[in-house]
C-alpha cells in the first residue's frame, strides 16, 4: 500500500545518460534508477524529457513502429509501480488523435495515472520540434499520492505562454520539470534565472531535472538543481556526471521547502568547456560502437589537445596518433609530437607522406605544365595525409578524429578531403584561443571521470610556438590571416551575434579586414556543410544553429 505524503515527499531526480533509439537500454537504465530511489525510500523519481525515446529523437518518431515500441515500454514500467515503491514520471514520445505529442507519463499503483504533453514546443537554435510535435493542451496539476504537481515540459518554462502560471491558478503545490537542455559555454546561470523567475511569479518551489550526455553534436550537462519558494537554492546536483539524488521536501505552512539535497560544484569557463567536450567526444564514439579511434598528431595545438580528448574520454590504449611528416614539416614539429604522445601514453607511429605526393605530383605534371605552384600543391600534402589516416580506419575499424577549430572552420582554411576527413571533431566549436585556454588548463587538471595522465600532456613548446600548417616553408598561420585574438572576436562579431560590419569597425577593427573576414565566413560554406560532426560549445555552432545557405552573394558593405 501506498501512503498518503501529504506533508513529506521525497523525489528522486535521475539525471542520467539515455540512448537516443535504444528503448530497451533505457527501459533498463529507468528500472535500475527506480531501484536506487526505492533503497533511499523515495516517494517518486523523476526522469528528463523523452527519456524512453533518448533526446531529440528527431524523425524517428515519424515511425509508428518506433513510437509503439515507447508506448510499450511505458506500460511495462507502470506495471513495475504495482510494487507500492517509488511512483515514476518519465518522458516519452505519444501517437494522440490529432498528431504526435512529446509527452510525460506518471505512474504509479501498476498503472499510467496521467499523462501531460508539452505545450510551448521549440523551434530555434537546435530545436526544430514543430516539425514533428503537435502541442498539447494546457494542463492541469496531477493528484499523486495527495500532492497536486505541476509537470509542465522543458520549453514550457522558457517560453510566455503562462504554463506554469495555469498550473498554480489550477491548484499545483509543486512544480517538476522534466529537460532536454543542450550545454553552450554559461548554461547553468540561464537555467538558474529561468527557473527562479517562474518561482516568483508562481510562488511554488521548482525542481529542474537535465538530462546527461552526448548526442550526436549536442551534450546535456545534467546540473539538475531545485529552488525554494524564498528564492534560495534548495539543491544542486553536479555537472558532466550520472546521478539519481533523492531531495526531501517539507511542507511549512501552504508551501514545499526543500529539507535535504545534494550541493554540487558547478565548474567555470575552461573546465566546463574540456569537460563538455570530452564527455561529447566520448559519447559518441561510445555509442556508435567504435573500438577505437585513430589521429593525425602534427604537433600544433589543435591535434595536441583533441589527443589529449581522446585519451581522456577513452583510455590510451584506445587512442593511436600518427605523424605524418614531409619535406617542410620541422623538427621542433616531430619532437613536439613525440613527446605529446608519451606524454598521453598513447600510441605513436611514423609514416611519411613524400612518396604519395610525389606521386601525385607526377601524376598531374602534365596536366599543371605551365603553372606556377601554389595552394593546390600544398593540399595534396593535407589530402595525402588524409588518405592515409583513412586507410588505418578502413583497416583496423578505427574512427578518424578531424582536429580543426572553429576559426579555421569559418575562414575555409581547411582541406576537403585532407585535414577535414574524419567522423567527429572535438573541438570544432571552439575558437583558436579557446583551444589554447583549454590546453592550459588540461595541463594544470584532471577533469574527474578522464581516463588519462595527470600533470603536463600538452608540451609547452605546442603552446608557445607560432601556429603552422607546414606545408611550405617558414609558413605561419599569421603570414595570410590577421592575430587569432583579433580574427577570434571578429568571427564572433559575425557569428554569435550577427553583428554587422559597422558595428565591428566600431570595436577598434579595420574595414578592409572585416569585410575580407566576412567574404571568407561566407564563402566557406560549401566545406562546413560537409565537415564532420562535432561538440557544441557555443550558442550558435556551425550546422544545427548558424544554417546560411551556400549560394549567397550578400556582403554588408
Amino acid at each position: 500500500m501506498t501512503q498518503d505524503i501529504s506533508q513529506t515527499l521525497r523525489i528522486a531526480v535521475a539525471q542520467l545518460n539515455p540512448t537516443v533509439g535504444d528503448i530497451a537500454g533505457n527501459l533498463a537504465l529507468a528500472r535500475e534508477a527506480r531501484k536506487d530511489a526505492a533503497r533511499e525510500e523515495a516517494d517518486l523519481i523523476l526522469f528528463t524529457e523523452l527519456f524512453l525515446s533518448g533526446y531529440p529523437p528527431e524523425d524517428l518518431v515519424l515511425k509508428p513502429a518506433f513510437l509503439n515500441a515507447c508506448l510499450k515500454a511505458v506500460e511495462e514500467l507502470a506495471a513495475d509501480t504495482a510494487d507500492g515503491g517509488p511512483g515514476v514520471i518519465i518522458g516519452f514520445p505519444r501517437q494522440g488523435a490529432e498528431g504526435r505529442h512529446n509527452s510525460i507519463a506518471v505512474l504509479d499503483g501498476g498503472k499510467v495515472i496521467a499523462v501531460r504533453d508539452k505545450i510551448d514546443l521549440p523551434n530555434y537554435g537546435e530545436f526544430d520540434e514543430k516539425r514533428v510535435f503537435i502541442a498539447g493542451e494546457m494542463p492541469g496539476p496531477v493528484n499523486f499520492r495527495g500532492v497536486r504537481l505541476g509537470i509542465p515540459i522543458c520549453e514550457d518554462i522558457w517560453g510566455d505562454l503562462g504554463v506554469c502560471e495555469t498550473l498554480s491558478e489550477s491548484g499545483a503545490e509543486i512544480l517538476l520539470v522534466p529537460n532536454g537542455s543542450p550545454y553552450f559555454r554559461g548554461k547553468v546561470d540561464i537555467r538558474h534565472q529561468v527557473v527562479l523567475k517562474q518561482v516568483i511569479e508562481t510562488g511554488l518551489p521548482m525542481i529542474y531535472a537535465a538530462q546527461l550526455g552526448g548526442q550526436d553534436e549536442l551534450v546535456f550537462d545534467g546540473a539538475s538543481f531545485g529552488f525554494n519558494t524564498d528564492k534560495s537554492l534548495a539543491f544542486q546536483m553536479s555537472q558532466f556526471e550520472p546521478a539519481v539524488a533523492v531531495t526531501e521536501w517539507r511542507r511549512i505552512g501552504e508551501t514545499w521547502h526543500c529539507a535535504r539535497g545534494p550541493m554540487a560544484r558547478i565548474p567555470e569557463k575552461e573546465e566546463a568547456d574540456y569537460r563538455a567536450c570530452l564527455l561529447g567526444f566520448r559519447d559518441y564514439v561510445n555509442k556508435n560502437g567504435f573500438k577505437s579511434v585513430v589521429l593525425g598528431l602534427s604537433g600544433g595545438i589543435d591535434s595536441a589537445i583533441c589527443a589529449a580528448i581522446a585519451v581522456d574520454a577513452l583510455g590510451e590504449e584506445r587512442v593511436r596518433t600518427v605523424m605524418l611528416p614531409y619535406r617542410y614539416t620541422s623538427e621542433d614539429s616531430l619532437k613536439d609530437a613525440a613527446d605529446c604522445a608519451k606524454a598521453l601514453g598513447c600510441r605513436y607511429d611514423i609514416v611519411q607522406i613524400a612518396e604519395p605526393v610525389d606521386g601525385f605530383s607526377s601524376a598531374l605534371a602534365e596536366l599543371f605544365e605551365g603553372t606556377e605552384e601554389g595552394i593546390t600543391e600544398e593540399n595534396l600534402q593535407s589530402r595525402a595525409r588524409g588518405t592515409i589516416l583513412m586507410a588505418i580506419s578502413n583497416k583496423f575499424g578505427s574512427m578518424v578524429v578531424t582536429t580543426g577549430n572553429k576559426s579555421e572552420m569559418s575562414v575555409g582554411y581547411a582541406t576537403l578531403y585532407g585535414d577535414m576527413n574524419g567522423g567527429f571533431n572535438p573541438i570544432k566549436d571552439l575558437y583558436k584561443m579557446q583551444v589554447y585556454a583549454l590546453a592550459a588548463w588540461r595541463n594544470e587538471h584532471l577533469p574527474p571521470t578522464a581516463l588519462g595522465p595527470s600533470g603536463e600532456v600538452i608540451p609547452k613548446n605546442i603552446i608557445s610556438k607560432a601556429p603552422s600548417a607546414e606545408l611550405r616553408p617558414n609558413q605561419t598561420d599569421q603570414d595570410s590571416l590577421p592575430p587569432y585574438p583579433v580574427l577570434d572576436d571578429i568571427l564572433e562579431c559575425l557569428v554569435e551575434l550577427e553583428m554587422g560590419t559597422e558595428e565591428i569597425v566600431a570595436r577598434g577593427h579595420d574595414i578592409a579586414t572585416v569585410h575580407r573576414i566576412e567574404h571568407l565566413l561566407y564563402l566557406a560554406e560549401y566545406k562546413r556543410r560537409q565537415s564532420a560532426p562535432g561538440v557544441k560549445i557555443t550558442k550558435k555552432n556551425f550546422g544545427r544553429d548558424r544554417r546560411y545557405p551556400i549560394t549567397n552573394r550578400f556582403r554588408d558593405r
